[in-house]
């Protein structure tokens, strides 16, 4: 197909020397490229929210793909990683760009709990992929989606790249899978995972503790643990954030009202769900559309 040259909205957004928000999206129904200098002085978080792009390097010999909901880290101190980046029709993805220098001040008394800060790695290439998870989800459509005066455009979107970057790199104090011995049985981290799919697909209707232990087979306490220990959350809290992640996305699809949404995701009642709604986002979900002119 056809490539056009992908334009960003609002493009990028330099907030200081060494920290810079880069916002990539391609609305065209064709393929798209976008192509950026960045030297071997940077970090680069780079979320996808919806469709799919492919990081391209020596002159497109090698390439890491970047898939809807999730997330890419690239950092070299050996040698500049410019972006060129080709994504699919209708992908939209937003990057964080930080010097090693400005990223290091923000942990320097925590240096060792950003796994490539450590002194034995700070010198080394590093590459991740991880999910976007509901928080970070919520934060990358207020950044696409703000509707701010332009005064306060670049303060507002500096105080979103600082929550995304926190909530990237925030990891539960007891998910140390070296110090943690539950972790050690793979078979019971197969039904701890087991226990997540099941809770997910049956989220209007989902199975207590004690029919969800028997049914994966392990005893209730080890499931409890064990589902905190993977997932950093309690099973009900874990599933709570799912189902308002997906009513969140079916709000902004259009394709459904309120009510739909909250039967869809297994409220009986309109109010119980925006109850709900507003407990884990902080307003309705008729104000959240209002917030992104799409209500």
């Amino acid at each position: 197909m056809e490539k056009n040259i992908a334009v960003s909205t609002p493009g990028e957004v330099h907030f200081e020397d060494g920290f810079m928000l880069i916002i990539t999206r391609n609305d065209s129904d064709s393929f798209a490229e976008f192509s950026r200098d960045v030297d071997r002085t940077f970090i680069q978080f780079h979320f996808c929210l919806k469709g799919e792009g492919s990081f391209l390097f020596n002159q497109g010999s090698y390439a890491m793909s970047l898939k809807e909901d999730d997330s890419l880290l690239l950092y070299n101190p050996q040698r500049d990683l410019p972006i060129h980046l080709d994504l699919t029709a209708k992908t939209w993805v937003v990057s964080v760009l930080i010097s090693i220098k400005q990223f290091h001040s923000l942990f320097s008394m925590e240096a060792g709990f950003i796994p490539f800060l450590s002194e034995e790695n700070l010198d080394k290439k590093y590459y991740n992929t991880a999910p976007i998870n509901p928080a970070m989800a919520v934060v990358l459509s207020q950044i696409i989606n703000y509707n701010l005066h332009p005064s306060v455009r670049k303060l507002y979107l500096k105080g979103k790249a600082y929550e995304l970057l926190g909530l990237y790199l925030n990891k539960p104090e007891d998910a140390d899978t070296e110090q943690c011995p539950f972790l050690v049985d793979e078979d019971n981290v197969l039904k701890i995972k087991r226990a997540k799919d099941i809770i997910i697909s049956r989220m209007t209707d989902p199975p207590g503790l004690q029919e969800l232990s028997e049914e994966i087979g392990l005893n209730m306490k080890k499931l409890k643990e064990g589902f905190k220990q993977i997932y950093g959350d309690s099973v009900y809290s874990f599933l709570f954030d799912y189902k308002m992640e997906v009513a969140r996305k079916m709000l902004e699809s259009g394709d459904h009202n309120v009510n739909e949404v909250g039967l869809k995701v297994g409220y009986s009642t309109s109010s119980h769900f925006i109850a709900a709604f507003k407990k884990k986002y902080g307003t309705t979900p008729k104000r959240y559309l209002t917030s992104l002119n799409i209500g």
